[in-house]
């Protein structure tokens, strides 16, 4: 593919990244509460699900997407409520330096599970794929070559934003010490992933 399409599809992809949405407020609402560690599986998990529409789109797979629309709607639904569930956790976290996230360590793979059933449900990703890429992308063009380089920028241009987003967001949390600042934090996280919530249950 040549570098002018590469280009242009680096720029209209990381400008989706960046605009805040249901992905970027989980993440941060994740690292708020539990560092740049806790909310990285999350990262990973939005990536994972940026990749499926990838390859709905790349290979004109959007009519199976559609009469998949039921499990994705049911994945988006449970989404949403562990979101909310880690809503639940942040804003009744005791304050305490052991106590800024949940009590116990949230296990990785329910944490990946949440951030790539987000991104399912993320009306933003799913215009963006099925709807944006193939004015920026010739699917019809396509070869191995030109997939494996437009996979290496999803990957490349996700990672570098979410864990920006994370890194950042677990750096302002480290500022805080006091148990005042600890409760007002963790209520400030769980506001978020609680907004992450809705804006998947409701498509906003």
């Amino acid at each position: 593919m040549d570098l002018f399409t590469l280009l242009a599809f680096t720029a209209a992809y990381a400008v989706a990244v960046l605009v805040p949405g249901p992905g970027v407020a989980a993440v941060v609402a994740r690292a708020l509460g539990g560092g740049f560690r806790a909310a990285f599986p999350m990262v990973l998990g939005i990536l994972a699900g940026d990749l499926v529409y990838l390859v709905f789109a790349v290979f004109g797979l959007a009519t199976i997407a559609h009469y998949f629309n039921a499990v994705f709607e049911i994945v988006r639904i449970a989404g949403a409520l562990y979101l909310l569930y880690i809503a639940w956790t942040f804003w009744n976290a005791k304050p305490g330096s052991e106590q800024i996230g949940p009590r116990a360590e949230e296990h990785w793979g329910r944490t990946f599970l949440s951030g790539f059933s987000l991104t399912l449900g993320n009306p933003k990703t799913i215009v963006f794929y099925l709807a944006l890429l193939p004015t920026v992308v010739p699917l019809d063009r396509m070869t191995p070559l030109a997939f494996a380089e437009i996979t290496a920028i999803v990957i490349v241009v996700l990672l570098i934003i979410g864990c920006g987003y994370a890194f950042l967001a677990a750096r302002a949390r480290e500022l805080f010490t006091s148990s005042k600042a600890i409760r007002r934090l963790n209520k400030t996280a769980g506001v978020m992933m609680a907004t992450a919530a809705g804006l998947v249950a409701f498509r906003a």
